[in-house]
């Protein structure tokens, strides 16, 4: 097991590397100017020059590299040029936003997916297995931003249930930020239980065929347990890469929905960051969001060797 943990925490570390690399390398040879852009376009060629040496952007590339990376490391963290402030403190507010509606969107996700795809692969090719299929390629073939298009339409200018959008902080209002993010986590889960629910039903089939299910119902084993005690842990397995891969991508900012939905959260900060050149925003984000990506890859890596021994033992 030891021996695992450490494969794949180097395997962390080299992709962290890697995706780091890849960050800088990309903004580096992108077009335009930060410092045309905070000064504007009557600002003299030496009043530039002397703002790029400010910001450090006339040094070479590795310079500039490995001085991001050193200022990540030490903890001094990178300055918005925009914002005027800590990068890191900006990640933070905007995660207070993007972190709980993630959460939410795989609770909604989870609690929808699992019981229909159970129930339909106990089903295979009946009426409800036909009608669980019908939905969840519906879903599949909704966009998020239309569907929380949808939902505003009904439940805040129909019903008047909900706001239409907006974020008004977890220190003013506790329960109006998380009714603030009801809607556009419910959007985000339901499109992505579509996924899981397919997923968990041919899983669950792939799984129910086996032998040792056979004989833990020859055994007369209640069909309950053998459901939910021999079964379930195995097909969950393949299902767990896509829950990881879903919550990655949220915590890295869901863009659309978060643009529908007039949410501070990191999407909007980055989307808002590349409009304004804002480099050490965009740079500082992005390897956030890879990083989010990696890290709960690396954690779903864990529960599979938790849930099948095998794969440590490989």
């Amino acid at each position: 097991m030891l021996r695992y943990l450490v494969i794949k925490f180097l395997t962390l570390l080299i992709l962290l590397f890697l995706v780091s690399m890849a960050v800088f390398s990309v903004l580096f040879i992108l077009p335009g100017d930060p410092a045309q852009i905070i000064l504007g376009i009557n600002a003299t060629p030496e009043t530039l020059a002397n703002l790029r040496a400010e910001l450090g952007l006339d040094q070479p590339f590795t310079t500039q590299y490995f001085q991001w990376i050193g200022n990540l490391v030490t903890g001094r963290g990178n300055w918005s040029i925009n914002y005027d402030m800590s990068v890191y403190d900006l990640i933070v507010s905007r995660l207070a936003v993007t972190a709980p509606m993630a959460l939410m969107a795989m609770f909604f996700a989870v609690i929808l997916s699992f019981p229909l795809g159970i129930y339909a692969a106990r089903h295979q090719n009946r009426a409800g297995d036909v009608t669980v299929m019908f939905f969840t390629q519906l879903g599949l073939a909704t966009p998020e931003f239309w569907l929380g298009i949808l939902l505003i339409l009904l439940m805040s200018v129909k019903l008047g249930l909900f706001s239409a959008g907006g974020f008004p902080g977890w220190s003013v209002s506790f329960w109006g930020s998380l009714q603030a993010l009801l809607l556009p986590a419910f959007a985000l889960g339901v499109i992505r239980a579509s996924i899981l629910t397919r997923l968990t039903r041919s899983s669950m089939l792939e799984v129910l065929r086996e032998d040792y299910v056979r004989t833990a119902r020859a055994k007369g084993l209640k069909e309950r347990t053998v459901i939910y005690v021999h079964a379930l842990r195995n097909a969950l397995i393949p299902v767990l890469t896509i829950l990881g891969l879903q919550l990655g991508q949220l915590l890295a900012g869901a863009i659309i929905i978060e643009n529908v939905y007039y949410l501070p959260g990191l999407g909007r900060l980055v989307f808002q960051a590349i409009g304004q050149r804002d480099l050490p925003v965009v740079r500082d984000v992005v390897l956030f969001m890879a990083m989010a990506v990696v890290v709960v890859n690396f954690i779903v890596d864990l529960a599979y060797a938790s849930l099948d021994p095998r794969i440590r033992l490989q």
